[in-house]
């Protein structure tokens, strides 16, 4: 649904050259809610903006939908936007509209007739929960309510992709869990592909099916959350379960096992001390649900150096469990 090939951005100011994106790539399958991480300046919000060419890259093609953005006449241009709603994280909304109002924003631009305007308002009002605001404007509205107007603009106009830029993080927690359940059920109701930022590890565990991190403009890793689960020095797995250093425990062999699935509802630890006679020591854990399934990351000590604990290892991994030797 979403393809960025090759996608370079450079800023001037005075003399002083910022490289935004560099050599960026990545797709997004269609109906599947993508995450895009990283710190602050790290080209997040760059991405997002070229995405529906707020931001027109200094090289390299956007894609969405099968139309290729970049290589569009201005006025073709302006119907391929119809297809993209984006979300702000400073909801954006008019001060003197009502929430009906600013979401029939878009389609009064375009020209849709008043009656259909209304009638679809209140069609996506009652979506996003807010059916009973239709006549209240933005000062009267909570944080995360604004934030509900804004994606029912979005929605208004009926797209295939929504960009949400940052949209949850000027929210507390609770209106942060709130909102992002409103995104998913948009994406499952509506088969809506999503591609969204964040610097919040949080959003990408509780709703993402894959993600990607970004550091100086770079991507420097990429995947479905599942098979990045799975993947020995996955920065982004180690991310979702963080456990810290590894300690440096003379004697013995520190590993982190990662699970997922039928795996996690084993009693691994029990049965590994059984099998081989080994004193266990569990030095740390983090558990999620991601993706509707348990996973996570255990840290354990074994008495005696990697060599002597090649079998027990090999039989974690024989059970499709992700071994890394972390310390010894």
């Amino acid at each position: 649904m979403i393809s960025v090939q090759h996608v370079s951005k450079t800023f001037r100011s005075g003399g002083t050259v910022t490289a935004a994106l560099q050599d960026v790539s990545l797709e997004v399958a269609e109906g599947e809610i993508f995450g895009v991480i990283g710190q602050s300046g790290a080209g997040k919000s760059t991405l997002i903006r070229a995405v529906n060419l707020l931001e027109r890259p200094d090289s390299g093609t956007v894609t969405v939908d099968g139309d290729e953005l970049t290589a569009l006449a201005p006025a073709e241009l302006r119907r391929a936007r119809r297809k993209i709603g984006m979300v702000f994280q400073h909801f954006n909304l008019l001060a003197g509209r009502t929430v009906r109002g600013n979401v029939e924003l878009g389609l009064e631009i375009i020209g849709v007739d008043g009656e259909q305007r209304r009638r679809r308002a209140l069609e996506i009002l009652d979506l996003v929960g807010l059916d009973d605001k239709a006549g209240a404007y933005p000062a009267e509205l909570s944080g995360g309510q604004k934030q509900r107007v804004g994606i029912a603009r979005a929605l208004a106009g009926n797209p295939k992709v929504l960009l949400s830029d940052e949209a949850t993080s000027a929210l507390d927690p609770e209106t942060t869990r709130s909102i992002l359940d409103l995104v998913k059920k948009i994406n499952t109701d509506l088969g809506l592909t999503v591609l969204l930022i964040t610097h919040e590890m949080d959003v990408v565990k509780r709703i993402c099916d894959s993600a990607a991190l970004i550091e100086g403009g770079r991507i420097v890793e990429q995947g479905r959350i599942v098979s990045l689960i799975s993947t020995a020095g996955s920065r982004l797995a180690h991310e979702l379960f963080p456990l810290g250093d590894a300690p440096s425990l003379p004697g013995d062999t520190v590993i982190d096992i990662t699970f997922s699935g039928g795996s996690a509802d084993r009693p691994v630890i029990a049965q590994l001390a059984r099998t081989y006679g080994l004193d266990v020591s569990i030095l740390g854990a983090a558990i999620e649900t991601i993706g509707g399934n348990q996973a996570g990351r255990t840290r354990l000590a074994l008495p005696g150096s990697p060599a002597g604990n090649a079998r027990p290892i090999e039989d974690l991994r024989s059970q499709g469990m992700l071994v890394e030797i972390v310390g010894e």
